[in-house]
C-alpha cells in the first residue's frame, strides 16, 4: 500500500531590503546570505559578526550569572577544608556530560570528588528522597546538582538538615512554588537572574562555573559541544559559540572514552558534524540511561585507560541496539492503539497509554508519534496503578503550560515548550486526556495540526552557485534556533525520469530555463509518482554541493516537493 503524500504548509518568509543593506554593505554579504541572518532574528552588524566569527573572546562573563560568586567562594572554601564534593547528575547526555566536565575540572583543583547519577526507573528523575541519606553516608559536604535540582524544594532542605551545603547548576525552569533553599543556584530562568544569554543547555553552565573557577574551559570543549547539541538548546549566543569551537576538538577528541565510542561507530577521524552528536553518539550515551544506569556513560567519558575504555563503549553500543529493538515494538504498540481510537481524529492532543511499556523509550517514541501525526502526544507506561510519561509537542503548544493546568490530576510533571514529563495514577488518566484536550482546542485550530515547513525566501534556481552554497556552508553549525536553510523554487521543469536509490532515495534534474541541478531526496521516494518528466513542479530544498568522484556542482537537498499550480 503506497505512503500517503501529506500536502504541507510553506511558510515562506519575505526578503526585506531594507534590513538586508547594513548587512550586505559591513559584512559584504549576498542578499540571500543576508537575509537568511534576519530570519534567524540576527539584524544588527555587532550580533552578526559574533555569528560568522563566535570566538570564544564573545563569551559573556560568567560572574554575570546570579550566584555565580557564592558558587565559586564555596568551592574555594571547600579546598581549604579539604572537604568531599559531590556531583549529583541527570542520566541524559547533558547531564552526564556536565558530570564528567565538572568531575575533572574539581579534581583538577584539587578536590575530592564523588559522583552520582539516579536510575531511571528505580529513582526517577533528579534529586530524590534518599539523596540526604546517601550523601550523609559518603560524608560529603558539599553537593553540586547538575541538570536537575531546580524544582527540588524538600530534597534540598533534607540534604541541608544533614549539614550539606548544595550548589544547583540547572537550565530547567523554576516551580511556581519558588527556589530551593540551596546556597547557590545557577540558572539563567530564574528571575532573578539578568544573564544576557538564557538558553545554555547544562553542560554550557558547567563550563560557565569552570570558567569562573580558572578563567579557561578549553579542555573540554569537546564535551560541552557534545552536551549542547544532544539536548536539542538554540544554536546561537553562547551555545554556538561553545560548538563551533568544540566540534573541530571533537574531530580530533583527547577524550579516551570519547574516542573509542566514535571509534565503534565509525565516525572517528571524520570531520565532525552536529548530526554525529544528535544521532549517532548521543543516542549512545542516552541508551545506557534508558536501559539501566547512566553511570556506564559517565565512566566511559571519565575513563583514561584504552581497554576498558572500549569495553564500555562496546556495552553502550549493545544497549543502543536493543533500546531501538525495544523502541520498534512500543512505537508499533503504539500506531495500533492509536488507530483504533475511534474519536483520534477530534482530539487536538494524543494521550496513549499501557502497561508495561519501557519507561527509557517513552521520550522517543513520543517524538516518533508525533512526527508521524503531528500532534502533541503524551505517552504513559503504566505499572500499579502508577502512569510514568513523556510527552512531546509542536510549535504552538506549550508543554509546560497545558500541563500546569492540568497540575490538579498530575502528581509530577516538569520540562519546557516542547518536551517534558509527568507522573499520572491512572484512574486519573482518562480526566487528564479530556482536559489537556480541552486547553488544547483554544491553541490549536485544524490547520495548526499541518506538518509545516519554514522557508527562508523563494529563489529561482539560477541564482545558486558554488560560491553562494560554500558561502551558506560557513553558517554551520546547523542546529536547533540555526536550521539549515530551506528555499523553494516554483514552475521548475523536471528534466529526467526520477531515479528510486538506496534508503528510499529519489534523484532527479530540474531546470528553471536557465540553471540546471540535480536534486536528490534522502527517505522521498513516495513522491516518485509525482515527479513525471516534462512536468512543472515546485521544491522545497537545502542548497547542497556534491563532490563524489567529481568536481564540485550544486546540489538541490529536497525537504518537499508539490506539483505546480498551472
Amino acid at each position: 500500500m503506497p505512503e500517503t503524500i501529506v500536502k504541507k504548509n510553506w511558510k515562506v518568509r519575505s526578503f526585506d531590503p531594507a534590513v538586508q543593506k547594513p548587512l550586505i554593505q559591513s559584512l559584504n554579504i549576498s542578499p540571500i546570505i543576508a537575509q537568511i541572518l534576519i530570519n534567524r532574528g540576527i539584524t544588527q552588524i555587532a550580533d552578526a559578526k559574533i555569528f560568522f566569527n563566535a570566538d570564544l573572546s564573545f563569551l559573556h562573563d560568567p560572574f554575570l550569572l546570579k550566584d555565580m560568586d557564592k558558587a565559586v567562594a564555596r568551592i574555594r572554601l571547600a579546598l581549604q577544608r579539604k572537604e568531599n564534593i559531590l556531583i549529583f547528575g541527570d542520566y541524559d547526555v547533558d547531564g552526564v556530560t556536565s558530570s564528567a566536565i565538572l568531575h575533572k575540572a574539581l579534581k583538577n583543583f584539587g578536590l575530592t570528588v564523588f559522583n552520582h547519577i539516579p536510575h531511571r526507573m528505580q529513582d526517577g528523575y533528579g534529586l530524590n528522597e534518599g539523596v540526604a541519606d546517601y550523601a550523609s553516608e559518603l560524608k560529603i559536604d558539599l553537593l553540586i546538582t547538575v541538570d536537575c535540582g531546580i524544582t527540588a524544594i524538600k530534597e534540598v532542605t533534607a540534604i541541608n538538615q544533614k549539614g550539606i551545603d548544595v550548589i544547583i547548576i540547572d537550565h530547567h525552569e523554576p516551580s511556581g512554588e519558588g527556589l530551593p533553599p540551596a546556597l547557590a543556584i545557577i540558572d539563567p530562568k530564574r528571575k532573578e537572574c539578568s544573564y544576557p544569554f538564557k538558553h545554555l543547555a547544562s553542560v554550557g553552565l558547567s563550563a560557565k562555573f569552570i570558567q569562573a573557577l580558572n578563567g579557561s574551559i578549553e579542555e573540554d570543549l569537546d564535551l560541552v559541544a557534545l552536551g549542547t547539541i544532544a539536548d536539542v538548546v538554540p544554536l546561537k549566543g553562547e551555545n554556538r559559540i561553545f560548538v563551533k569551537a568544540g566540534m573541530p576538538k571533537l574531530s580530533e577528541t583527547k577524550n579516551t572514552g570519547l574516542a573509542a565510542l566514535m571509534d565503534i561507530a565509525k565516525i572517528k577521524g571524520k570531520k565532525f558534524r552536529p548530526h554525529y552528536a544528535g544521532f549517532v553518539l548521543g543516542p549512545r550515551l542516552n541508551a545506557t540511561g534508558r536501559l539501566d544506569s547512566a553511570k556506564v556513560s559517565l565512566d566511559l567519558l571519565l575513563s583514561e585507560e584504552q581497554d576498558q575504555a572500549y569495553a564500555l563503549a562496546q556495552s553502550l553500543e549493545s544497549m543502543n541496539t536493543e533500546r531501538q529493538r525495544l523502541q520498534r515494538a512500543v512505537v508499533q504498540e503504539a500506531l495500533q492503539l492509536i488507530e483504533e481510537d475511534s474519536g483520534f481524529h477530534e482530539q487536538r492532543v494524543i494521550v496513549i497509554s499501557k502497561e508495561g511499556w519501557h519507561r527509557g523509550v517513552l521520550g522517543i517514541v513520543a517524538s516518533k508519534v508525533m512526527e508521524m501525526y503531528y500532534r502533541p502526544t503524551i505517552v504513559i507506561s503504566l505499572k500499579e496503578g502508577v502512569g510514568t510519561a513523556s510527552a512531546r509537542s509542536i510549535e504552538g503548544f506549550h508543554l509546560h503550560q497545558a500541563l500546569s493546568h492540568c497540575s490538579n490530576i498530575l502528581e509530577a510533571f516538569g520540562g519546557h515548550k516542547l518536551a517534558a514529563g509527568l507522573t499520572i495514577k491512572e484512574e486519573n488518566i482518562g480526566q487528564f486526556k479530556g482536559l489537556i484536550n480541552d486547553f488544547a482546542k483554544d491553541l490549536l485550530q485544524v490547520r495548526d495540526l499541518v506538518p509545516s515547513i519554514d522557508i527562508d525566501g523563494e529563489i529561482p534556481i539560477s541564482s545558486l552557485n558554488l560560491d553562494l552554497a560554500q558561502k551558506i556552508a560557513e553558517l554551520e553549525p546547523y542546529g536547533e534556533g540555526n536550521s539549515e536553510p530551506v528555499f523553494c523554487s516554483r514552475q521548475l521543469t523536471v528534466k529526467s525520469r526520477p531515479q528510486v536509490l538506496g534508503k528510499e532515495t529519489l534523484k532527479f534534474w530540474v531546470t528553471d530555463g536557465r540553471a540546471t541541478f540535480s536534486a536528490v531526496g534522502f527517505g522521498l521516494a513516495r513522491f516518485q509518482d509525482l515527479v513525471q518528466y516534462g512536468e512543472k513542479i515546485d521544491l522545497a530544498y537545502q542548497v547542497g554541493i556534491d563532490d563524489w568522484n567529481k568536481a564540485p556542482t550544486v546540489q538541490l537537498k529536497l525537504k518537499d516537493i508539490q506539483v505546480s499550480e498551472r
